[in-house]
């Protein structure tokens, strides 16, 4: 059944999803903000759609809470490789070739489907279609990835993340070998204007989002480079993007590189999510997980290493 939810305005001037998501702390903002435009709210008993909208003192808001739409997604029993699991929440080391989600030409043998198999209390966690889902990985991409088990869990890592204070290491080789040791790419990344397919460098008056990268050159090999990634933000494709501007595209990138392998056979890019640092949201712990390096990376290391 669905839940009504009243509340009455005690200070003015606030906007209608911040001041709500203070009020309601067992919902996400992003979810409020849905509940709104799909008319779930009313303001003095007349709907509101419109988020943005300023609350004056003694302002009533009815919030109803729609009942749990049905899961449409299959458990499946795939296998999955477990850095860390509790009741609150599970790390896991995602494996190449597995999308994280369903989403339009990848109906099952998702993330997801094997997540709802293994944990039997995911379904509508953050989202109906991205259940328990706090940050995703590309297709192609390895490593660590931590999956909510609860609202609350779930609100909080996405906090972590926005806040940056969880960090997100990664590993990958590119394509010719830096200057520096270091440094840091701060350009925004939206949508490329002809290939949807692709993100490109696109300036915010122009609909890009912030996206800041730090890097660190591990291992010089030739004129390959093993390189450590940390990310501020979570735009996607945002280190392939990223590196590729520099002049230094990921090996193995079909997408934004050549594509080159060096006789490896790569699934996708060599790009792997080594390391996952964050709190614990129930127990306020420090968490690391690390992801060891697939065997596919290791070997194009070796192949490097010995030319």
């Amino acid at each position: 059944m669905s839940q009504l939810r009243e509340l009455k305005v005690i200070t003015k001037g606030e906007r209608l999803d911040k001041w709500l998501s203070l009020q309601l702390s067992d919902i996400s903002r992003s979810r409020l903000q849905k509940l709104i435009e799909e008319g779930n709210l009313k303001l003095n008993d007349l709907i509101c759609t419109n988020k943005k909208t300023k609350l004056a003192v003694g302002d009533l808001i009815q919030v109803t809470i729609p009942s749990p739409k049905k899961l449409d997604i299959k458990p499946e029993n795939i296998p999955l490789d477990i850095l860390y699991e509790d009741e609150h929440l599970i790390i896991i080391n995602k494996s190449v070739g597995i999308v994280v989600h369903p989403a339009p030409g990848h109906p099952n043998g998702t993330l997801v489907n094997a997540l709802l198999y293994h944990c039997d209390n995911l379904a509508g966690i953050g989202g109906i279609e991205r259940p328990g889902i706090v940050h995703r990985l590309d297709k192609d991409t390895t490593g660590a990835m931590v999956v909510a088990k609860s609202d609350r869990v779930h609100q909080h890592l996405q906090g972590q993340i926005k806040a940056k204070t969880a960090r997100r290491e990664y590993w990958a080789v590119v394509c010719g070998s830096p200057r520096e040791d270091n440094g840091t790419i701060n350009l925004p990344i939206g949508r490329h204007k002809t290939d949807r397919k692709k993100m490109a460098i696109i300036p915010v008056e122009k609909g890009g989002r912030e996206a800041v990268t730090h890097w660190e050159v591990i291992e010089r090999l030739g004129n390959y480079t093993l390189m450590r990634f940390l990310l501020e933000t979570g735009r996607t494709h945002q280190i392939r993007v990223h590196s590729t501007h520099l002049g230094y595209p990921l090996v193995g990138d079909k997408l934004y590189g050549s594509g080159g392998s060096l006789k490896v056979n790569l699934s996708g890019q060599a790009l792997h999510a080594y390391k996952l640092t964050l709190q614990h949201p129930i127990s306020d712990r420090t968490l690391e997980a690390i992801a060891q390096l697939p065997e596919e990376f290791t070997k194009l290391l070796r192949v490097l290493r010995n030319r």
